[in-house]
C-alpha cells in the first residue's frame, strides 16, 4: 500500500510542476518542468533519506562510539528479523528520533543527543523498537518521500510569491490578462494546502501500529509508554527548530504550537498513544 501511495505522490508532483511550467512558459515551460519533475522524483525516491538526515546534521555512529545503543539496536533487529540499519546521531538537544530509508535493506535510525541524555535503557529500547516497526512496515519510504515532496511544493509557493512581488501580475508576453491575479493567488493558497494533504497521506494510524508492533519487538510496552511521556515534556522544554514538512517522521511532533498547528498534526496525542500501549497484553 505504501508503494501505491508513493507512486501517487510522485505522479501528483509531476502534474503540479508541469501545470506551473505550462502556466508561466507555455509548451516549452511545461516540457522543462516535466524534465525537472522527473529528476525531482528520482531524487525523492533514491536520496530522500540522505536529504532528511543532512537537514538535522545527523552523523553515522559506529559501535565503538555508542556501544550500548548499538547493542540495543542489534538485539531488537534480531527480534524483528530485520537487517541491521545504519545508526545516526543528530546533535539536536531536543529529544526525538526517526527512521528513514526506502526499504529495510537501505534504512537508518536517527536519535538526537537530547534523547540520549533523557531516556534510560528500557525507554531507549522502546523508542528504537518503534522506529524499527516503521522500517518493517515500510512506512519509511512514504514518510521520507512525503517530506521531500512537501518541501518541493512549499518551494514552489515561495517562487510564486516572489514572482508576484517582483514580476507583478502581467500575462505572458508582457500583456495583462484578466484572471492572472487570481491564478497567482490560487498558487499561493494551493501549494501550502497541497503540502498538508501530502503529509495526510501519512496516516496518524501508522503511529498506533508502530507503537503496537514496537511493544512486541521490545517484549513489553512499558518502556515506550514511559519514553513518550518524557519526550512530550522534553520537546516542550527544548523545542526543535524543525522544518514543518518533516515533522511527521519523528516519534513525537517536534513542533510546539496551538490551534491550527495542532489541528493539522500528523501525530495522535501522547495521552491516547500511552493509553493504547497500556492496554497491550504481551504473553
Amino acid at each position: 500500500m505504501n508503494y501505491v501511495k508513493t507512486g501517487f505522490l510522485l505522479v501528483a508532483l509531476t502534474m503540479l510542476f508541469v501545470w506551473i511550467g505550462g502556466y508561466f512558459g507555455g509548451q516549452i515551460g511545461a516540457g522543462y518542468a516535466f524534465l525537472f519533475a522527473l529528476l525531482m522524483n528520482a531524487g525523492a525516491y533514491w536520496f530522500s533519506d540522505r536529504i532528511v538526515l543532512s537537514m538535522y546534521g545527523a552523523k553515522e555512529a559506529s559501535k565503538e562510539e555508542i556501544p550500548e545503543l548499538y547493542d540495543i539496536l542489534k538485539e531488537l533487529t534480531d527480534s524483528a528479523r530485520l537487517p541491521m540499519p545504519r545508526l545516526y546521531i543528530s546533535p539536536q538537544n531536543s529529544p526525538n528520533a526517526f527512521a528513514t530509508g526506502r526499504n529495510p535493506r537501505h534504512s537508518a535510525v536517527c536519535v538526537t543527543q537530547g534523547i540520549l541524555n533523557l531516556l534510560n535503557r528500557e525507554e531507549l529500547k522502546g523508542v528504537l523498537a518503534h522506529e524499527l516497526s516503521h522500517i518493517k512496515n515500510r512506512d519509511t519510504l512514504i514518510m521520507t518521500v512525503a517530506a521531500t515532496i512537501a518541501g518541493a511544493i512549499t518551494m514552489l509557493a515561495s517562487w510564486a510569491r516572489w514572482a508576484a512581488i517582483f514580476g507583478g501580475f502581467g500575462g505572458r508576453g508582457g500583456t495583462r490578462r484578466d484572471g492572472n491575479a487570481f491564478a497567482y493567488l490560487f498558487m499561493l493558497i494551493f501549494a501550502p494546502i497541497a503540502a498538508m494533504l501530502i503529509q495526510f497521506a501519512v496516516s496518524r494510524s501508522r503511529e498506533y501500529a508502530a507503537d503496537k508492533r514496537g511493544a512486541y519487538i521490545a517484549g513489553g510496552s512499558a518502556g515506550l509508554a514511559s519514553a513518550l511521556l518524557k519526550l512530550e515534556k522534553g520537546v516542550k522544554s527544548f523545542p526543535m527548530n524543525a522544518n514543518p514538512t518533516t515533522a511527521h517522521i519523528f516519534i513525537v511532533n517536534p513542533l510546539r504550537g496551538n490551534g491550527i498547528v495542532v489541528l493539522f498534526s500528523t501525530h495522535p496525542s501522547i495521552q491516547k498513544r500511552v493509553e493504547a500501549l497500556n492496554n497491550i497484553k504481551i504473553q
